[in-house]
This record gives C-alpha cells, sequence and structure tokens, in this order.
C-alpha cells in the first residue's frame, strides 16, 4: 500500500448528502477482485448519461478537477452495502482524501485499509471547504497526516483528528498484509520454536 504522509491537490467539490457505495461504484462493476480499472466506473450514473457520453456537468468531467486528488463531499458519505470495491474505484481515480461530516463505518474502515484518508470535519468547516474548492484548479488543498491538519485555506488550518494506529498504518504503508509481513521475523521464530517443541504437528 502507498504511504500517505502528505497530499497537496485539487479539490472537488460534491455537496450531496448519503452518496452510498452503489452510486460511487454500480453493482455491474463488481465481478472482478482487481483492485486496479474500476476508477473508469467511479460515479458511473452520475458522471455519464443514457447514451454513454459523459455529463458534463458532473464535477469530476469538468476540466478543472478531472485530476482531483481529494474529494469534499456532503454527510453519510459511503452508505450502503458494504462493497471493497467502493474505495477501490476512489483510489483508482486518483482520489486519495475524502472529507465529510461523517462516514458509515465499514466504509470508514475500508478506506484506511486502501491507502485512503477520510477526514470528518464540522458542518461549518466543510462549508468553508465547499466554497473554497468551487475555485477549481486554481485552489489547492495539503493534507499533512503528520500534523493532523487541512492546510491551503485563507481563513486558516483546520485540525482533525485521527486514531494513532490508523495514522501509523497509513504514513508506513502498512495495510492489513503489511502488518502482518511486518512482524515475520516474529512469526518465524514462533515457527521454528513450534518445530522443535511439537514435531508431531
Amino acid at each position: 500500500m502507498e504511504k500517505f504522509e502528505t497530499l497537496t491537490g485539487v479539490a472537488a467539490p460534491l455537496p450531496i448528502v448519503n452518496i452510498d457505495t452503489d452510486m460511487i461504484i454500480p453493482k455491474q462493476f463488481l465481478k472482478t477482485i482487481k483492485r486496479t480499472g474500476l476508477g473508469t466506473a467511479l460515479f458511473h450514473e452520475m458522471r455519464t448519461n443514457d447514451d454513454g457520453s459523459e455529463n458534463e456537468s458532473f464535477v469530476l468531467n469538468k476540466a478543472a478537477y478531472r485530476n482531483a486528488k481529494i474529494l469534499i463531499a456532503g454527510d453519510n458519505f459511503g452508505c450502503g452495502s458494504s462493497r471493497e470495491h467502493a474505495p477501490w474505484a476512489l483510489l483508482d481515480f486518483g482520489i486519495r482524501c475524502v472529507i465529510s461530516t461523517s462516514f458509515a463505518d465499514i466504509f470508514y474502515n475500508n478506506c484506511f485499509k486502501n491507502g485512503i484518508l477520510p477526514i470528518q470535519v464540522s458542518e461549518d468547516e466543510l462549508e468553508t471547504l465547499m466554497h473554497a474548492a468551487e475555485r477549481g484548479a486554481n485552489f489547492t488543498l495539503t493534507i499533512d497526516l503528520e500534523s493532523q491538519e487541512i492546510k491551503g485555506l485563507e481563513s486558516g488550518d483546520i485540525a482533525f483528528k485521527i486514531d494513532s494506529f490508523r495514522k501509523h498504518c497509513l504514513i508506513n504503508g502498512l495495510d492489513d498484509i503489511g502488518l502482518t509481513m511486518a512482524k515475520a521475523g516474529e512469526i518465524d521464530t514462533f515457527e521454528s520454536k513450534m518445530g522443535n517443541d511439537r514435531p508431531w504437528v
């Protein structure tokens, strides 16, 4: 998993509440277990018209936000089914950070396991961020995970909270497999000892 230390990029405003995982990645794209290639299906029903052409009014189809790395969204982001394809699609598109006033628990947890930082802010802070993001490519935010601050706003930095263990995992690029491999030496020692103490096992 790619490390997350400091992220600077364009922030796309998506002022819609209750964006569920089916809106993030519709069910017809869940046939794969690969984590790559899903970015083209991100927000498929909002990004495309019935004839398959791009919906030019959707924020991520606008030139200013096509390379957005940060998504600023309405309350209760990631609700609905627990599909891990949702953070996969966001990451494959290039989104490394989602900012909202609240997240669905399972989606929130899945983000950390896939190298995405979900940041919870107050309603007033979200409104400030949404307004600033409307400036498009002329405005960028910096997410400093070490200091736990959102930087780049004229009104001042915004501090955010994060569990210390999750912060450690993101900064060091450790997903569940990485956490296990970090203890490979201890596992090998245990296996060797077990082999000597209980050779019949």
